[in-house]
């Protein structure tokens, strides 16, 4: 198989990213499986990536913390040159109303969705970008059908941190789209991950219209069309996946 380049996923070890991850690979795409603590579930994607015939490797790195992010993309670099971003990392904090959200809860989830997006965002560019001797790439930022909805009751703190990403995303890509990058984000909704547990799913699968949950690789396909080539057109979108909701 022709490797078209690397692209690095964070929060690539489990749910959304290890699927994400899985499908780039059967595109063509070297895959950076970034992982946060979870070493085990890291290697297993990786082997089944390169049991299948495609070629990645794991990394360790907390997004949120700026020098484990240029570590990560420095050590990616021996898959071979990068093509292109998926900021999947993310976490939830907590599922409570917001007056009783802890503060570190809430500083935590800002660190890992927001500035993690960001701090990675941002090396991508300064090494994809035209105008800095790269040669260009896409960008794919996970948001959330809660950026829209709100959240309320629940999570309230993790559906503004997502706000926030979509606004980035559409910002970063008027900046750097003449300079060959292209940024996107997908917008999930509820899909059948370790972040919706089964008492959620269970609650709010009937008010969806499409009436069930959505799989990983359902999102995974949106996020692989909107970095490959197929989407050569496409910048400053958000793109929904939630069955109706």
């Amino acid at each position: 198989m022709t490797v078209l380049g690397t692209i690095i996923v964070t929060g690539g070890s489990r749910g959304l990213g290890a699927a994400i991850s899985r499908k780039l690979a059967t595109l063509g795409y070297a895959v950076a499986v970034n992982y946060a603590s979870n070493a085990a579930a890291a290697a297993e994607v990786v082997d089944s990536i390169v049991q299948a015939g495609g070629r990645a490797a794991a990394f360790a790195g907390d997004v949120a913390d700026e020098a484990e992010v240029l570590r990560l993309f420095d050590a990616a670099e021996a898959l071979g040159p990068l093509a292109g971003l998926v900021n999947s990392a993310g976490i939830v904090g907590a599922s409570t109303r917001f007056a009783d959200l802890a503060t570190p809860a809430l500083q935590r989830t800002f660190a890992v969705n927001v500035m993690g997006t960001l701090f990675c965002a941002r090396e991508a560019v300064r090494r994809l970008s035209t105008a800095r001797g790269g040669t260009g790439g896409a960008i794919v930022n996970l948001s959330s059908a809660a950026a829209r909805l709100g959240g309320p009751g629940e999570l309230v703190h993790y559906a503004a941190s997502k706000g926030a990403i979509e606004s980035f995303t559409v910002g970063l890509a008027r900046e750097v789209a003449a300079e060959g990058i292209r940024v996107n984000a997908v917008a999930p909704g509820l899909i059948e991950t370790e972040m919706n547990p089964p008492d959620r799913l269970a609650r709010l699968v009937p008010s969806m219209p499409i009436r069930r949950a959505g799989q990983a690789e359902e999102v995974a396909e949106a996020v692989a069309w909107l970095i490959s080539p197929a989407a050569s057109y496409v910048a400053g979108s958000i793109l929904t996946v939630s069955g109706g909701r």
